[in-house]
């Protein structure tokens, strides 16, 4: 491949900063939505929404249609992302709340280095990352323990589901880093986006969630929690996540499974009236540790990299 030039630190801090804040808040938006619309519904609209744009974005902007191969690859991407990660999880806030849910999806993370270790020549993560994926581990397990029986736990099927949907998306993270996709981010996105906006509407259509929609109940509030989830949940943040997966590394892009729900639990306590319980706290905190481990470990191995792999590693990244 063509080398490109390395995208600027702010570049970068911009676009994590996208999928680390702008993500953690889309899970008081689809806790809101669901108010008043189902959540296959809720689901499908936001990219129903957001596809077109994207893609008349991408179209725009000079980018190329998808050949036949990227399309088969975008289609599985994009059932992976959205119709499997995105729609168990609006499914499943139907009974947890927005911000134990996040806490559970950063499975993401534990999944995306588990796939990097055993994928064919994958590295053994190392003692810092490992220690990270432990306590990621043990944090999510602080919130499926029955102790107590109180509202801090997640019922076994939604929990089951959630993390069924987190090795989904962290397959797909991985998978898109030699994936045959369009060169232009924003058409890769547009095209994922379609397919998981017709595999969610099918859903739907099976679930009988469309006939439950009542355009006289979704009300103003309904609409924009639409709008906010497709304009910045989709075409901002998710552009950014897919930019990210061509610039970065799978493990560094999945620290936002870590970082989500720091800001979901936040946001749902202070304005969807979510108990904030000490079981949350000491899991969030947990979390929190491992995703600096796991930073920390990365930016280790590549400092003690002798000039020569350094420079190879670099080559490798201009190149993805």
């Amino acid at each position: 491949m063509t080398p490109v030039s390395q995208p600027s630190r702010l570049k970068l801090g911009l676009a994590f900063a996208a999928i680390w804040i702008i993500w953690g808040s889309t899970y008081l938006g689809i806790a809101i939505g669901l108010n008043t619309i189902p959540p296959f519904a809720l689901a499908a609209a936001r990219f129903l929404v957001a596809a077109p744009i994207m893609y008349a974005y991408a179209r725009y902007s000079g980018a190329d249609n998808p050949t036949p191969a990227q399309w088969r690859w975008t289609a599985l991407l994009g059932f992976l992302f959205f119709v499997i990660g995105n729609g168990v999880v609006v499914f499943v806030e139907q009974r947890v709340s927005s911000g134990l849910t996040a806490l559970l999806v950063a499975m993401v993370s534990v999944w995306t280095a588990i796939i990097e270790w055993v994928k064919p020549q994958g590295k053994a993560p190392t003692w810092a990352v490992a220690t990270g994926i432990v306590l990621g581990f043990v944090g999510a397990a602080l919130l499926l323990l029955p102790v107590g029986g109180g509202a801090d736990v997640v019922p076994t099927f939604e929990a089951t589901l959630l993390i069924f949907s987190t090795f989904a998306w962290a397959l797909a993270s991985v998978l898109s880093k030699s994936a045959d996709l369009p060169k232009a981010t924003s058409m890769t996105a547009a095209a994922e986006m379609i397919w998981g906006a017709l595999g969610l509407s099918l859903v739907a259509l099976v679930t009988g969630d469309w006939t439950r929609v009542s355009p006289s109940h979704i009300g103003t509030t309904g609409v924009l929690a639409v709008l906010y989830l497709a304009v910045f949940g989709s075409l901002v943040a998710f552009t950014c996540f897919a930019w990210l997966l061509k610039v970065s590394t799978p493990g560094k892009v999945s620290t936002a499974g870590y970082i989500n729900p720091m800001v979901a639990v936040a946001l749902g306590w202070a304005f969807h009236s979510e108990v904030l319980t000490t079981r949350s706290l000491v899991a969030s905190a947990v979390i929190v540790v491992g995703v600096a481990l796991i930073i920390t470990g990365e930016n280790l191995t590549r400092a003690r990299q002798p000039k020569a792999g350094k420079a190879a590693a670099k080559a490798l990244t201009q190149e993805a």
